[in-house]
C-alpha cells in the first residue's frame, strides 16, 4: 500500500479513471499546465493532453454548463471549481439542468458529471474561500452529495462519483489535504454512495461528523475516553445526500446520546436534518436532547478569528459531557 495524503489520493483516483475510460474529462480554472490552485491535477495534462486536461475560461457558470452537455452526449466530465465560495456562479446550471434531466426526460436521459470543489475553513483564506455550504446541495434534490474524510475514502468516493450516472457533488475539505496520509491499496477500490462508517464502536454515546470536523471529532473522543472513561461511537457520514439514515438510527438506538458536529452554519445545517431524522424514527431510545457543535449563524471570519468559528474538541467535549449529564 502507499501511504498518500488526501490530495495525492484524489490525484490519483483521477489518473486511475482518466486511464481506464477516455470518456473521463478534467475541466476547470488552471487545471491544465498550472495544475489546480492546490495541485490536485499534478501531472495530469502531460500524460493526458489538451483534450481531456481541459483549461477553461473564467465562468464557473460556463463550466457545468458546458460539462451538462457533454455528460448527456456521452461524457464523463469532472469539474473543478477552484473555491466552493465560487460555486454559487454555477448553482442554476445544476439546479435548472443538471438536477432535473432524468426526471425531465423521464428517465431517458442523465447527467453524468462530477463537480469537485474545495470547501471548509482552517487555511486562514480570504472572503468567499471558506465556505461551507453543502446544506444548500443536499436541499436540491438529484444531486448527490458526498464529503471524504481522509485520503483512502476520498480515492474511493471519487471513482464512485465518476461512476455514478447522475450528478455528483464532491466536496473536498481543504483544510486536510496535507494534514496526514493514510495507506491507500494499490488496487483501485470504490465506497457506495449513501453509506457511512462507523470509525469507532462504543456504547454510552454516538458522535456524528463528516468532513474536516471529523478530525476534531476523533479527537474529542480521545480526551473523552482519557479523562472520563466514556468511549463514543463515531459515525463518518461521508455521503450528504442521500443520507444513511439506517446507520444513525441504528446507533442511537443502542446509545441513547448523540452530539452533531459540523462547520456549515448552524441554522438548516446538515445537524438539523440529522436531529430531524433521529426525533422522528427513534425519539423514544433518546437519553437525552441530542448537541449539535456547528459553525456559527455568520460569514466564516477571516484569519486568526477563524479558530473560534470552526469546531473544535474543547467544543465536543463540553456538548459530551452536558449530553451524558442530562
Amino acid at each position: 500500500m502507499a501511504l498518500l495524503n488526501m490530495a495525492k489520493a484524489i490525484n490519483l483516483a483521477l489518473f486511475e479513471a482518466m486511464d481506464r475510460d477516455d470518456k473521463v474529462v478534467v475541466m476547470g480554472e488552471d487545471v491544465g499546465p498550472d495544475e489546480g490552485v492546490f495541485r490536485i491535477t499534478e501531472g495530469l495534462y502531460s500524460k493526458f493532453g489538451e483534450k481531456r486536461v481541459l483549461d477553461t475560461p473564467l465562468a464557473e457558470s460556463g463550466i457545468i454548463g458546458t460539462a451538462i452537455g457533454m455528460a448527456i452526449y456521452g461524457m464523463k466530465p469532472v469539474c473543478e471549481i477552484q473555491f466552493s465560495g465560487f460555486d454559487y456562479y454555477n448553482y442554476h446550471q445544476l439546479e435548472c439542468h443538471a438536477a432535473r434531466f432524468r426526471n425531465r426526460t423521464r428517465g431517458r436521459l442523465t447527467v453524468p458529471l462530477v463537480m469537485r470543489a474545495p470547501y471548509g475553513g482552517g487555511i486562514r483564506a480570504l472572503e468567499h474561500h471558506s465556505e461551507s455550504r453543502e446544506a444548500i446541495y443536499a436541499h436540491t434534490p438529484g444531486l448527490k452529495v458526498v464529503i471524504p474524510s481522509g485520503p483512502r475514502n476520498a480515492r474511493a468516493l471519487l471513482h464512485s462519483a465518476i461512476q455514478d450516472p447522475d450528478p455528483v457533488i464532491y466536496y473536498e475539505p481543504k483544510a486536510i489535504y496535507r494534514l496526514f496520509k493514510e495507506e491507500v491499496p494499490e488496487t483501485m477500490e470504490t465506497l457506495p454512495i449513501g453509506q457511512s462508517n462507523v470509525v469507532q464502536q462504543g456504547k454510552e454515546i454516538t458522535l456524528i461528523s463528516y468532513g474536516a470536523s471529523l478530525r476534531a471529532t476523533m479527537e474529542a473522543a480521545e480526551m473523552l475516553e482519557e479523562e472520563d472513561g466514556v468511549k463514543p461511537e463515531i459515525i463518518d457520514i461521508l455521503t450528504i445526500s442521500p443520507l444513511d439514515s439506517a446507520c444513525i438510527i441504528e446507533s442511537i438506538k443502542k446509545t441513547g446520546r448523540a452530539v452533531v458536529v459540523h462547520e456549515g452554519p448552524r441554522t438548516c445545517g446538515l445537524g438539523a436534518e440529522v436531529v430531524a431524522r433521529i426525533v422522528e424514527a427513534a425519539m423514544l431510545y433518546l437519553e437525552a436532547p441530542i448537541r449539535r457543535v456547528t459553525g456559527f449563524d455568520t460569514p466564516i471570519p477571516y484569519f486568526s478569528k477563524e479558530r473560534f468559528y470552526l469546531p473544535d474538541a474543547e467544543r465536543i467535549v463540553a456538548a459530551c459531557r452536558e449530553t451524558l449529564a442530562f
